[in-house]
């Protein structure tokens, strides 16, 4: 069989595993995404970190956040590090970046309004990380201080403040049920301006306008269903109201009845969300196939993290629980249409390997470095036997990190995690057996029947650390001549 020409990536931020037709619990359907399914989905895939810069550089270097320095939502990916798209770039491919990338954390949270980056003068050195045309969208509530595209479409509407306005008594990013503001309320700008529709006519404007001569790799990545949670009106009504929120997995504290309305606003404003995105995936698609392209394409879809969505009394992300960690994950390779179902684990940044090995790539090769040290540990893997069928899992185990305050290591039944704030002595860990226990509400690390199964995740988790160094970087020039 001929190695397709092309390859989309589609990303959404924020979406949570369950929110896609294919998911075995699913809540929510995407109909144009779904139709990924004649592929291969993936029930348990987990991001690198479920916070969106450490997620999203990972996926970028296919490295973990550790090795490059993006542990948290704070600081600048260094452009140092190979990434897939510079790979495919020097093997001749046309590479494209559309929507919100967030490989860029410069300014501390609290920054002064309009003060941020300005995403559109620095587009020149964003493309550096490898990447032929970048059109960008700085995120939802990111462009109340960064400048981006998106921003100058606003601007030039005189629409920029108003949305400003909009994000800011939208309310801040509070992690409980208890304590967040946003309220589900509609957009309130023309519809033809919202974040994602605007994203998606650019995704079209880049296929159409891309070199015929050359292989393409797209990556089209969405702002929802990140908050604010504000669809637009037309997608809000289309969604029915929420039932009465039964099916929560308890948290700490009860869930009175002001949060369970507030909760089912919110529901189905998220839901309206993806209604959104499955809207402009569904134009893309059409377009792949009126350009004859859809045969040509392989077509990767996943997100950078979940949502809590109320589970657990918590909203947001950040969380090493399934809702939190587990993105939804499909590949359709038009050579491998075998409407396959992966349990078994894989990581977000196996992507990274997979995007690669399609394109005639070695991964290892094309994300290494020879000197300085430690670029040459590349833990990415590519998913094409289990595309193929040739395999049922390419890894024994994944692991997640989250800016300090935890690690995670999740194989096929169990899954082990280290908190910050321990000693060696007595670590602080947790273990759920996730075939009896899925919603992982039974910690079971004082349990002395499970102190192989505790030992056996610490020992993981000492061996990957050891295994996978922070890649080194440089600054100071060499002498000339």
């Amino acid at each position: 069989m001929s190695r397709p020409r092309n390859i989309l990536l589609l990303m959404t931020d924020q979406h949570r595993a369950d929110h896609v037709g294919w998911h075995p619990r699913r809540r929510w359907a995407m109909p144009h995404l779904d139709r990924l399914a004649e592929g291969t989905v993936f029930d348990t895939c987990i991001t690198s970190d479920p916070i969106c810069t450490p997620a999203r550089t990972a996926l970028l270097t296919g490295k973990y956040p550790h090795q490059i320095g993006t542990l948290e939502m704070s600081g600048d990916l260094s452009p140092q590090h190979p990434t897939y798209a510079r790979a495919l770039q020097g093997a001749g491919w046309h590479t494209v970046a559309v929507g919100k990338l967030h490989w860029l954390q410069t300014w501390k949270w609290g920054h002064p309004r309009g003060q941020g980056l300005d995403l559109v003068a620095l587009n020149g050195a964003l493309r550096g990380f490898g990447f032929d045309r970048i059109w960008e969208t700085a995120g939802k509530q990111l462009a109340q201080r960064n400048h981006c595209d998106w921003c100058a479409h606003l601007a030039a509407k005189g629409m920029l403040e108003a949305y400003r306005d909009h994000a800011y008594a939208a309310g801040e990013n509070y992690g409980t049920l208890r304590q967040t503001e946003f309220t589900g309320d509609p957009w309130p700008l023309p519809e033809e301006d919202y974040v994602d529709i605007v994203t998606g006519d650019q995704v079209l404007r880049h296929l159409r306008e891309r070199p015929s001569d050359k292989s393409f790799c797209l990556f089209a990545s969405f702002c929802g269903p990140h908050a604010p949670f504000d669809p637009p009106r037309r997608f809000l009504d289309a969604v029915p109201e929420e039932p009465e929120p039964d099916d929560l997995v308890p948290g700490d504290e009860p869930v009175g009845p002001i949060e369970r309305a507030r909760l089912r606003r919110l529901r189905r404003a998220y839901k309206a969300m993806l209604a959104v995105i499955d809207e402009q995936i569904g134009r893309i698609f059409a377009e792949l196939q009126r350009q004859g392209l859809w045969d040509d394409t392989v077509v990767i879809f996943t997100s950078d993290h979940g949502e809590m969505l109320g589970d657990r009394g918590h909203f947001q992300k950040s969380r090493p629980w399934w809702q939190s960690c587990t993105v939804p994950t499909a590949i359709r390779h038009p050579d491998h249409l075998r409407r396959g179902r992966i349990t078994a684990p894989v990581e977000l940044t196996d992507l990274t390997a997979t995007i690669l090995d399609i394109a005639g790539l070695d991964p290892r090769r094309a994300l290494s470095r020879d000197w300085p040290a430690f670029h040459d540990r590349v833990p990415c893997r590519s998913l094409l036997p289990l595309l193929r069928g040739e395999a049922e899992s390419v890894r024994d185990w994944a692991f997640s990190e989250c800016g300090g305050k935890w690690q995670m290591i999740q194989d096929r039944r169990w899954k082990y995690l280290r908190w910050a704030g321990g000693t060696p002595d007595a670590p602080r860990e947790s273990l759920y057996d996730l075939a009896a226990d899925p919603d992982e509400t039974r910690d079971l690390a004082a349990d002395p029947a499970r102190a192989g199964e505790l030992a056996c995740g610490r020992a993981r988790l000492l061996d990957l650390l050891c295994a996978t160094p922070a890649a080194q970087t440089t600054w100071a020039p060499l002498i000339s001549g």
